[in-house]
């Protein structure tokens, strides 16, 4: 049961772990796919029997696309992280995963179906949103936590890192393909993605090199996460995951000193919590 509460610790920690790296968003989200590949190609080699048995084009082209959304929402999730803050940018960011990827279940794979998951899934969908909402709040009489925030950018890189994200699982599930054995073909399509983000823009730096560690971290939870699934199932598994919000908010409040007023604490804390129990209420109806 322990290793389920990996994916939680090492993907809540991601923010953290580059956020202490340093860099900007394309270098992070480069150095982030490089230790990913490295991650895939260790994991490809000491087990290639799933990577072989299902080795067909469809796994290529889901696995690139895959990684190429991937590539597209982690870079803007970072991109969010620098206009306003770890602190704010996950919650909102993984209520609005969460809540897009539901109504994909719905609309496209036809996931809910029976009245229980309708009423208790829209009701998951309200809390999320609530959730996110209250994770923005502001403390209107304390001017001086707004002055590095900029919110135009911010809003923006997280529709877009949303849309990334999406494309991510939805290509997976429209093709029918092995995760775990796609892992290798996906981890390219991420470093070409994060390639084209950095092009031209000091990709090469040694915070690029740095954020390698970001990378096996994260590859570290996506094992783990597909350990976890066989053993205890999907929605166990995905739900355990999503309380990684409260390393990555409460963590950069105080490692990275995001500065919170006291109602702007309460307002991230009840925020934060209602974003797990929304999560794990549509973990539970999968």
């Amino acid at each position: 049961m322990w290793i389920a509460l990996i994916p939680a610790l090492a993907w809540g920690s991601i923010g953290l772990i580059s956020g202490k790296l340093g860099g900007n968003a394309n270098q992070q989200t480069l150095g982030m796919t490089w230790g990913a590949l490295l991650f895939a190609i260790v994991m490809t080699v000491v087990a290639p029997g799933n990577f072989l048995a299902n080795n067909n084009w469809q796994l290529w082209v889901a696995g690139i696309l895959s990684g190429l959304f991937w590539s597209l929402g982690q870079n803007q999730q970072f991109h969010a992280m620098k206009a306003v803050g770890i602190s704010k940018t996950v919650p909102i960011s993984t209520g609005a995963q969460l809540v897009t990827n539901a109504l994909a279940g719905i609309f496209l794979f036809h996931e809910w179906t029976t009245t229980r998951q309708l009423s208790l899934g829209s009701l998951a969908l309200v809390i999320l949103v609530v959730g996110a909402v209250l994770t923005a709040l502001r403390d209107k009489s304390a001017t001086g936590s707004e002055q590095n925030e900029d919110w135009k950018k911010g809003t923006s890189a997280l529709v877009l890192s949303t849309a990334g994200y999406l494309g991510y699982t939805v290509v997976v599930n429209l093709l029918k393909v092995d995760a775990q054995a796609m892992v290798l073909p996906q981890a390219l399509g991420m470093v070409a993605g994060a390639s084209m983000f950095a092009l031209g823009k000091d990709a090469f730096k040694k915070e690029s090199f740095k954020n390698i560690i970001t990378g096996l971290v994260w590859g570290t939870g996506n094992l783990c996460m597909f350990q976890a699934t066989a053993m205890i199932g999907l929605a166990v598994s995905f739900s355990l995951s999503q309380t990684g919000i409260v390393i990555s908010t409460f963590g950069s409040i105080l490692l990275l000193g995001e500065h919170k007023t006291k109602k702007e604490m309460v307002y991230v804390t009840v925020g934060s919590l209602m974003v797990i129990i929304g999560g794990v209420m549509l973990g539970l109806l999968k």
